[in-house]
């Protein structure tokens, strides 16, 4: 029986970076994945797929909405071949998978394929998924449990996968659907969503909260709103479905509206977009003792230690927010403890990002959090339309906002939308790591022309309201 200092459940974000910082600081690693790829469902069905999607959806859209006014004129129509840019998606796929079996091979990682559960609370059973394979057992004297989430539904929805979709079967359609109803407004629903609003479908996104993307500031709900409005989605906030029913080419979805009186929506698609689930199935936690919460979730303490001390969870499958960059911190939080080093990680500020046109980014206390938990605040906001990057480029929706403590000017919390935001909440993140105030962002030099100029400006409006170009 092959013995290791670590055993990884799960190769998605999480599970393969854990695998590679426990072999970088000297334990021999081992990763097991019940799919024929590594990377799980961010690198496979999520994350990286639906960029690549959304960044393909973007050309087309801006080819007939916007490169005339840049002076580029086509000849005759535009052109989607839907077939190829779910190729091209499938090929980023391959790529970002091959590339995390080269860092296996590279960190000198022993791979299993197959399906792993707990003998006992160090031997693990990996069941082949492969016919021609025999099962095995390894030993490992830590093991790290990262095997992510699943999309959720509700109980009265039956998913047949062909017109009753999930995100997975929504990143692989044939066709271009004639009207996709979304259930939920969240993440996942308004990307996809957007995707296909894009390339010609008719989408109608309902809601059973009063907004869209309900756990970020509810201004970037409303501006982020406001703008998949203009380009052609339709909302229904407040709505709580109550049944969804398929026939042949068309699924009928009932909801009670806002006042409770019931309304139906019908399309040829229905994408389930509800949230996510922990995935534990097949795990038998319970015989090595593992134990987990009324909502599936595995329970941990401070250092994601279960309740069995050499076992360890991370990712989706524990609380907290269903991110990947959660999960990769979490997984180096495992290893670097497994050695006795003191890691950190302070999950008010881990960044959320909805990657829409335009994004949405936030990191640390909304306006109602901290209106919740009485905090006086400051508020400085920035609109993006000012900008002159923002102008030459043509994205002039959205703003950047930044809510600073009233007495000692510590950010709290930074709130974008907009032009690449997704990438300018890293210097939020940053400064609020260093407990930066308003002031310090304020006089940090940055670039013009560009997109982050926006934040200097919010700090400046939320230091004492002397924003410069607003």
């Amino acid at each position: 029986m092959n013995t290791y200092d670590v055993a990884v459940i799960g190769s998605g974000p999480g599970g393969y970076v854990a695998a590679i910082r426990c072999a970088q600081l000297g334990m021999k690693t081992a990763i097991i994945e019940k799919y024929i790829t590594l990377g799980g469902t961010c690198l496979n069905v999520g994350c990286i797929p639906s960029k690549a999607l959304l960044d393909s959806s973007h050309h087309y859209h801006d080819a007939i909405k916007h490169f005339e006014e840049h002076g580029i004129e086509i000849s005759g129509a535009v052109k989607m071949n839907l077939e190829k840019m779910i190729d091209r998606k499938q090929k980023v796929v391959d790529t970002n998978t091959a590339g995390v079996k080269y860092l296996m091979d590279k960190n000198k990682i022993a791979v299993f394929e197959g399906i792993g559960s707990f003998v006992d609370a160090t031997h693990i059973n990996i069941a082949k998924t492969n016919p021609e394979a025999t099962d095995e057992q390894i030993e490992a004297k830590n093991i790290i449990i990262a095997t992510g989430s699943k999309p959720a539904t509700l109980p009265f929805i039956t998913l047949d996968k062909k017109r009753i979709i999930t995100s997975t079967e929504a990143l692989s359609l044939t066709e271009i659907p004639k009207h996709m109803v979304v259930i939920g407004g969240g993440v996942i629903g308004l990307e996809l969503g957007q995707v296909y609003s894009r390339l010609g479908a008719q989408v109608s996104v309902i809601e059973y909260m009063d907004r869209i993307i309900p756990t970020m500031d509810a201004s970037l709900s409303k501006e982020l709103q406001k703008v998949l409005k203009k380009q052609g989605v339709k909302f229904y906030t407040k709505h709580k479905v109550t049944a969804v029913k398929t026939s042949a080419k068309e699924v009928t979805i009932t909801a009670d509206d806002k006042k409770g009186n019931p309304v139906e929506f019908k399309g040829d698609y229905c994408l389930v977009s509800v949230g996510r689930r922990p995935y534990t199935e097949g795990l038998a936690l319970d015989k090595a003792g593992v134990k987990a919460n009324d909502k599936g979730q595995i329970e941990v303490n401070d250092h994601l230690q279960t309740n069995v001390g050499n076992i360890y969870a991370i990712g989706d499958v524990i609380k907290g927010a269903m991110l990947a960059h959660k999960a990769e911190e979490e997984g180096v939080f495992v290893a670097e403890t497994l050695v006795g080093q003191k890691p950190h990680i302070d999950y008010n500020l881990i960044p959320g990002v909805v990657y829409t046109w335009p994004e949405v980014a936030a990191v640390g206390k909304t306006e109602e959090e901290l209106k919740e938990a009485g905090v006086e605040y400051k508020s400085g906001q920035f609109p993006m339309r000012a900008l002159g990057r923002s102008r030459a480029s043509g994205d002039i929706d959205g703003f950047v906002k930044i809510l600073a403590d009233a007495n000692t000017d510590e950010v709290l919390g930074v709130h974008m939308c907009g032009a690449r935001v997704a990438d300018l909440i890293a210097e939020a993140v940053v400064a609020m790591e260093f407990r930066a105030s308003a002031e310090d962002i304020a006089r940090i030099s940055h670039a013009h022309p560009t997109y982050a100029e926006a934040v200097k400006e919010a700090a400046l409006a939320a230091t004492d309201k002397r924003s410069i170009h607003s």
